[in-house]
């Protein structure tokens, strides 16, 4: 760490997953929870995040103009003049802008999409994460509720570092709070975006409060306190259908408790039970389903993998 300032870098070498949208609204939420003063520092010559501060009516988060070559002497500075936290945003791709901001940070942030491209693309930053040996959480980022892509996507991630027990959805309010300068949580404080983003923040939160207290459980990655005890990956909903839908979040998305699918999990329900009139065969016939051939195993019902634990229908 550097002084009394801990420095959290939002870093991916993949364009569009989201680094500046959800480091803004993780900047915001630190202030509104009390964790400020904030900085925010923009490295991305883009300049997307100072173009969205510039668009703020508030003052605070505060944006520091700083070069690359003098990030560790004004991070200090930045220190000194009573900041407690520094959120760095970086350029969407594998340069030596990154390695460089890498060396000052106390985490990684790496937000990732439920998509293949994304999870293709995290490993370069993955790697120069872990050859500088800095702690890195991974953030699954703009996610379709009920998609089991994400539920994928957790385990595939976890394989390689900490993954957070909240999950960013896909929502219009994201985009649209970002237009004049805002964030989720001041447009409406109790919308389900602000609700993730105030989660999302309260898990760092408690990440960066242990590593301010040399807490040793933080080098074994276990999970923090408080209401993130369970050993959830995604959302509760990641081992069912893929059928992407919207409705019933409330009841649906980062629900604490549930893990992995226990061994000897019972399997989904059978389909409808023939009586002895019916002479039904389990065809059904309005869908055109002739059935296998005969002498050949049915296999028309997929198998069910959730979370990676593998049993058939």
């Amino acid at each position: 760490m550097t002084g009394k300032a801990q420095v959290v870098v939002f870093a991916s070498q993949k364009g569009g997953s989201g680094k500046t949208t959800v480091s803004a609204h993780m900047a915001v939420q630190a202030e509104l929870s009390g964790a400020g003063p904030v900085a925010l520092v923009d490295t991305d010559p883009q300049g997307s995040m100072a173009k969205w501060w510039n668009a703020r009516a508030s003052s605070v988060p505060a944006f520091a103009r700083i070069s690359v070559p003098d990030l560790g002497r004004d991070i200090k500075l930045l220190a000194d003049a009573g900041y407690r936290l520094i959120i760095i945003d970086t350029p969407p791709a594998v340069t030596s802008t990154i390695a460089e901001v890498i060396t000052h940070a106390d985490l990684v942030v790496l937000p990732t999409r439920p998509s293949p491209h994304d999870l293709r693309a995290v490993g370069p930053t993955v790697d120069i994460v872990q050859m500088q040996g800095k702690p890195l959480v991974f953030v699954i980022n703009s996610a379709t509720a009920r998609a089991r892509i994400t539920g994928e996507t957790a385990v595939a991630l976890s394989q390689h570092g900490t993954v957070a027990p909240v999950t960013l959805h896909h929502r219009v309010d994201f985009a649209a709070s970002m237009i004049d300068g805002r964030t989720v949580g001041e447009v409406s404080d109790s919308s389900r975006s602000a609700v993730e983003v105030a989660n999302l923040w309260a898990y760092l939160d408690d990440r960066l409060m242990r590593m301010r207290a040399s807490d040793p459980r933080d080098l074994l990655d276990r999970p923090p306190r408080s209401t993130f005890e369970a050993d959830i990956l995604s959302p509760a909903t990641a081992g069912m259908s893929g059928q992407e839908v919207e409705e019933d979040e409330d009841a649906l998305e980062n629900q604490p408790g549930y893990a992995l699918a226990a061994a000897g999990a019972p399997p989904p329900p059978p389909g409808p039970a023939a009586s002895a009139n019916s002479n039904w065969d389990g065809i059904d016939r309005r869908k055109a389903d002739s059935g296998p051939p005969p002498g050949k195993p049915d296999r028309r019902r997929a198998s069910h993998q959730p979370f990676g634990r593998r049993f058939t229908a």
